[in-house]
């Protein structure tokens, strides 16, 4: 069996779910592609992830309403034994990271971090990752029970795999947690998440000053219905949050389109939004590195572009 844990937020399937679901089909393991989903009041979640996942385990319980690694790691490694899997895979997103390596302890098994292609070798798993900065693939394999995260971004969503998987409703043993959350908050945004987006504009430095980005990047994301975007030195800078980062240190996006304003192309943000479908750059440098990926280059000040584009886009 190869099971996938299911992200999900507000009673839907994350987009990262059916992106391991292609990993799944493409590491040439055999077995089952099993989904978990962990949660409260999740059926929702388990009805959509049964149309891509050959079965659904639901487990719907009181104390999995939040997030806690101790309790997601319990509640993995018990179904992964039940069950005999012998491929855990799990979001690289960051509870992702955080509770994975404990499964692997758990199980035993050995661990496969940061995955941007999954393939079979006989009998061993061989999984794909960047390294040295995103200078170089380097390809590790393991052989039996393995635990893979995988990069956000890396893989194209799953279609539906036709009939729908069956779902079981599971019961599990689940310790207390040692941390409690007192209380939380959570930034809210009408924009699309950029790990969700099929259109993303993105900003880098060239935009100028923060009131730029606003008024350029911004206001271009939100007449296109898309996500925003930044670089590196646009976060260092302060101008805006980590949670826009896209890049070797922020978040692998993989859009339909990706718009990116005053963004040299540093090797770092190429190895996260490399795989876009199409890249449209606009910088007033002709030698800038991310020319040498877009799909669509204009070659101008931004201050004098932007604009027009917005306009065309309220049209």
């Amino acid at each position: 069996m190869i099971l996938i844990v299911a992200e999900h937020t507000a009673g839907k399937l994350a987009k990262a779910t059916l992106e391991m679901v292609t990993a799944a089909r493409e590491s040439g393991r055999e077995g089952p592609i099993t989904l978990l989903v962990l949660g409260q009041n999740v059926a929702a979640v388990a009805t959509e992830a049964a149309a891509v996942a050959d079965q659904v385990l639901v487990a719907d319980l009181p104390g999995l309403a939040t997030y806690n690694a101790e309790v997601w790691a319990a509640a993995t490694t018990q179904i992964a034994q039940e069950g005999e899997a012998h491929t855990v895979i799990i979001g690289g997103s960051r509870s992702g990271r955080e509770y994975a390596p404990r499964v692997a302890v758990k199980l035993d098994a050995a661990y496969l971090e940061d995955a941007t292609k999954l393939s079979s070798n006989g009998a061993a798993l061989q999984a794909q990752r960047y390294t040295y900065l995103a200078r170089v693939t380097e390809t590790v394999e393991a052989d039996g029970l393995v635990v893979v995260t995988v990069k956000p971004g890396s893989f194209a969503p799953a279609a539906p795999a036709g009939a729908a998987g069956e779902q079981y409703d599971v019961e599990l043993t689940l310790p207390a947690p040692r941390v409690e959350v007192t209380g939380k908050s959570v930034e809210k945004s009408s924009r699309v998440a950029l790990t969700e987006a099929d259109v993303i504009v993105t900003g880098g430095r060239g935009v100028g000053s923060p009131e730029n980005f606003s008024r350029y990047v911004e206001a271009l994301a939100d007449n296109l219905g898309a996500g925003v975007g930044a670089t590196r030195a646009v976060v260092d800078a302060g101008w805006r949050p980590y949670a826009e980062q896209v890049g070797q240190t922020g978040k692998t996006v993989q859009p339909k389109a990706y718009i990116a304003l005053g963004v040299s192309g540093a090797v770092q943000h190429l190895s996260g939004m490399g795989k876009s479908k199409n890249i449209i750059a606009i910088n007033k440098d002709a030698e800038a590195p991310i020319f040498k990926v877009a799909d669509y280059g204009i070659v101008g000040d931004i201050n004098e572009i932007v604009p027009a584009l917005i306009e065309a886009s309220r049209k």
